[in-house]
This record gives structure tokens, sequence and C-alpha cells, in this order.
């Protein structure tokens, strides 16, 4: 059960029932191979079930950016999918809009700029319905973008560098999926350490989640993040930190002691309420299983071959020793 007093990191439900999940994306996911991300998305959708809204506000591609991911999400079985691209205050308050998301069962949010998702939609109509069908389970993922603007806290702009320093960052409002948390993407690939370490050592009751390219944190009702994708999730906490921010002028270097640091990569979770790496899951130790069952299935293929040939031990050899004289 939980306790109602314990600071809540996903939106409140409106109707009693669980939030839906949500999905933050680091940018630059895989889209032409495997699709495990995107898949993923769509498997939580529903499947072949899915009715999704592409929100492509952020993007400067404009509705070529909701082709391309309604041709992707077809490809992985999901048909069902219409775009949503407002572009002024007015039309995110527009009736018309907002009944776009009367049915759906998965929002996803484009790349692009943050700034400009979060100062079209954050307030309006369509604003509060993106969080109402959060609400009653709808699954939301955004990403670059669309990750950075889905909680409370924003990065809406800042600069690159592994060292904390003052003024390194610009947080704004974003749309309040999530709350207490802050995010930041393209994080290993753009170098964005240092700018989500000054931002938590500023505001230690958020936590910092910084995300790879082609990675993504699914957050789900109970608080719990699972990593996906091919890079890794980084975690900073502040709880403890220690930092002479509030001294630090100009663009100077801060100094920030004490965060609590985790790299996660695919099969790891962490609670974010208890702040907490957890151990792994089942599906993680069955694909560590799979490959030792693998690794004892080739041995006994070995085995089975000396028996019956016993040559078969010899030939080996000879070919091991040809293939080291030949590097």
């Amino acid at each position: 059960m939980t306790d109602a007093s314990a600071p809540q990191r996903l939106a409140p439900t409106t109707d009693g029932g669980p939030v839906g999940p949500v999905m933050v994306i680091g940018g630059a996911e895989d889209k032409l191979g495997e699709r495990v991300i995107l898949s993923r998305f769509a498997q939580l959708a529903g499947g072949d079930r899915a009715r999704i809204v592409v929100i492509s506000t952020a993007s400067s591609l404009g509705d070529a950016a909701t082709e391309l991911y309604r041709h992707i999400f077809a490809r992985v079985g999901a048909v069902n999918v219409t775009g949503l691209r407002p572009e002024t205050r007015e039309e995110a308050n527009d009736p018309r809009t907002v009944e776009a998301l009367k049915d759906v069962t998965g929002i996803f949010m484009t790349g692009g700029n943050q700034l400009r998702l979060s100062s079209v939609i954050g307030g309006t109509k369509l604003g509060e319905a993106i969080l109402d069908a959060h609400g009653r389970g709808v699954v939301v993922a955004g990403t670059s973008a669309g990750a950075s603007a889905v909680a409370t806290h924003m990065m809406a702009f800042g600069s690159s560098g592994a060292t904390p320093k003052h003024r390194m960052a610009h947080v704004s409002v974003g749309l309040g999926l999530v709350v207490n948390v802050v995010v930041d993407q393209h994080f290993e690939q753009r170098t964005r350490l240092g700018r989500l370490l000054a931002v938590v050592a500023q505001s230690p009751s958020l936590i910092g989640l910084g995300l790879d390219e082609d990675t993504a944190a699914i957050i789900d009702a109970n608080d719990v993040l699972e990593v996906i994708g091919r890079g890794s999730v980084t975690i900073v906490d502040g709880s403890d930190v220690i930092t002479d921010a509030f001294q630090t002028t100009g663009h100077k270097p801060m100094m920030v002691s004490n965060a609590r640091l985790h790299s996660l990569p695919s099969g790891y979770r962490f609670d974010l309420l208890g702040r907490r790496v957890l151990p792994l899951e089942g599906s993680k130790n069955e694909r560590v299983a799979q490959l030792a069952r693998g690794r004892i299935s080739k041995m006994a293929k070995r085995v089975a071959a000396e028996g019956i040939d016993g040559r078969a031990p010899e030939r080996r050899r000879l070919r091991e020793e040809d293939r080291k004289a030949s590097e």
C-alpha cells in the first residue's frame, strides 16, 4: 500500500486507477534494425490494437516527423497512428485537438525543441488531456526534446561539459507527467553530465536522469524505472549533496560533493521513491542462463564428437595451432 504522504514521481491519477507508464528516450532511437525501444512502446500501447497519437509540435520537420513514426509503428504492428501538431496555444486549446486523444492507448512526442513543445502545449486543454490520458492508464513517451518535456522540471537548454558550472543550465516548467525528476537527453554523446550535476546540486529534491541515445527509461505506476536500449541511464541523486552553488558567480565551476551517481545499462531497474538500484529481474537472469545453456550445449557436442571419433581432439589441437601461427 502506498503511503499517501510519500513524494510522488508520477502525476496522480484522476480516477483512482493506476497511471500509465511514462517512457523517456534519449533520442536517436533505432528506427531501422530491431527497434527495441519503439517496439516496446507499441507493445505497451496495445500492440496490433494500439491507437497511437504522434505529437510533433517540437519538431521543425512538420508532418514529415509524424509520417516517419507512422511508418515505423506500422512496421512493428501498430497501424492505427494519427498525427497532431498544434503550433499555437489557440490550436492546443481547440476542442477538436483535444478530441484526438479521447480513445488513444499511446501518446508519442517527437524530438525537436522542448521549449516549443512546453510553451505551446503546457497549461492548455491539450496539456490537460495528456495528463488525463496518462491518469487513465495510457502510455506516454517522448524522445529527445519530448523526453525532457514530460517532467515537472524541464531542462530547457544549457552548455555541454563534464564539470558543473554556475549558469550552465536553464530549467523551466514541463508538462508534469513525472514529478520531482529532471530529464536530460543525448547524454553521453553531448557530454551533459556537468549540467545535470549542476541542476541537482541546486535542487537536491530532484532526481536527475541522463539518457544516452538509443536508450530509454520506462517509469511504471509504482515509480520503478526500467532501462532498455543500447546505452545507459545516468541517475544523479542529490539527497546528501554538499555544494557551494549559492556562492558561485558568473560561469565559474561549482563545488559538488557527495552526490550519488548510478549508471544503469539495459535490464536494470531503479526505485525512484526509495532512491536505490533494484535486483535484476528473472528475465535478466534467464538471459544469462540461456547463454550458459548455449555454452553447455556446445561442450556437449564436442564431448559427443570425441566419443565417436577418437581423432577429433587431435584435429582440433592442430587447427588451434594453425590459427595461432597465422596471427
